[in-house]
């Protein structure tokens, strides 16, 4: 019997080892997301939907009246060594407007869906459809500190299909350049053109800067078929950055500005912005933040370009938005109690209908969102 024990032992042994090796797959994966509704009611005028509309911003998502859904946002990620995988998946009324030109029922819940390959620690590729790099918000609501969107984010890119590389210069610097299809058109590339990003960073503990550009033809050219061109190339360029002033207290900065050159089909036309991000944290547990914004449009373009409802006969106007939202958070779940006033230079927006309908220039709302993060 004594001259089993040590074959025993070491196959005890062995078979402790190999199962302190096993992995399994589920290793590297990661599930993240949110949940959100709202319930929007305009102060100054109508709170119903009319045969002239329904009076909100002309900015995205959260438009609605009364109680309303936003979306529900699942993003499974997966990485073995250096490579991996990313679906973002959206369901809900946010989700539907941010992939508005994607043209399968499937690829209309995804947001975003790519592979990447971490060539290096200081290099990375990434292949598929992802999120606009340029201004300073974003499509879900559990990044953003204000529920509502500024007119620069909603006017500029959403998505992006195509190739990048990302580029870790040093500690603080980084880089990124792409090749992509027309700026939303996630799932195919209509025109045979495409567009060209770029991206220089500066990165600190306490925050960071990008400027971002972009430039490409969004429509393409058909000359060969007797159409000619739509509209000529599309420029914008971008500056985002934010800062912690101190432990409570944080400042961002949006500024943008994007041309479209004429073609034989549309004048030139564009819009340009400026947005201040101011956030106070009062208490461990609520953040109050004021959002104030300036965004101006010029040019007709083509299929008449009107960002904010209305324009001069150039096709000139501005609004200035000022938006006051706090965020009160129980645990995973924020509530985003908001006012906003949007004052603009033409009357835009539906102030009474009896009979006949009259309009206003400036609007005030209250909005109250429930945001769930896991």
């Amino acid at each position: 019997m004594k001259k089993l024990i040590l074959p025993v032992m070491l196959c005890l042994g062995i078979s402790a080892f190999a199962q302190e090796e096993e992995t399994s797959w589920t290793d590297g994966f990661t599930l993240s997301g949110s949940i959100d509704a709202y319930f929007r009611q305009n102060i100054t005028t109508l709170n119903k939907v009319t045969d002239q509309g329904y009076p909100a911003p002309g900015s995205s998502f959260a438009n609605q009246p009364g109680f309303a859904l936003g979306m529900a946002n699942a993003v499974l990620s997966y990485e073995k060594g250096n490579v991996g995988a990313v679906a973002d998946l959206v369901y809900g009324p946010r989700g539907t407007d941010a992939v508005f030109n994607s043209t399968t029922a499937s690829s209309s819940i995804v947001n975003q869906l790519y592979v990447y390959w971490n060539v290096s620690e200081s290099v990375t590729l990434t292949f598929g459809n992802w999120n606009t790099y340029l201004g300073y918000e974003v499509i879900s609501p559990a990044a953003n500190f204000n529920y509502s969107t500024s007119y620069m984010f909603s006017y500029g890119p959403f998505s992006h299909s195509g190739l990048k590389a990302d580029f870790a210069l040093d500690d603080n610097w980084s880089a990124m350049l792409a090749v992509m299809n027309a700026t939303d058109f996630t799932d195919f590339n209509p025109s045979g053109s495409y567009t060209f990003g770029g991206q220089l960073g500066y990165s600190t503990d306490s925050g960071s800067t990008f400027l971002n550009l972009l430039y490409g033809d969004q429509d393409g050219d058909y000359t060969d078929q007797g159409m000619g061109e739509g509209a000529g190339s599309t420029f914008q360029v971008d500056l985002t950055t934010g800062y912690d002033l101190s432990d409570s207290f944080y400042l961002g900065l949006n500024a943008t500005y994007n041309t479209t050159d004429a073609g034989d089909l549309a004048d030139d036309y564009g819009f340009y912005g400026v947005a201040l991000y101011a956030q106070a944290a009062l208490s461990d547990s609520f953040s109050l933040g004021l959002r104030p914004e300036y965004f101006s449009q010029f040019g007709t373009g083509i299929n008449g370009f009107d960002a904010i409802g209305g324009a001069d006969a150039e096709g000139d106007a501005n609004v200035f938005a000022v938006t006051l939202s706090g965020n009160a958070k129980v645990g995973p779940l924020t509530f985003i109690p908001e006012f906003r006033l949007d004052s603009a230079s033409e009357d835009v927006f539906l102030d009474s209908y009896d009979g006949t309908p009259t309009f206003t220039g400036s609007l005030g709302s209250f909005l109250l969102a429930a945001v769930y993060s896991f």
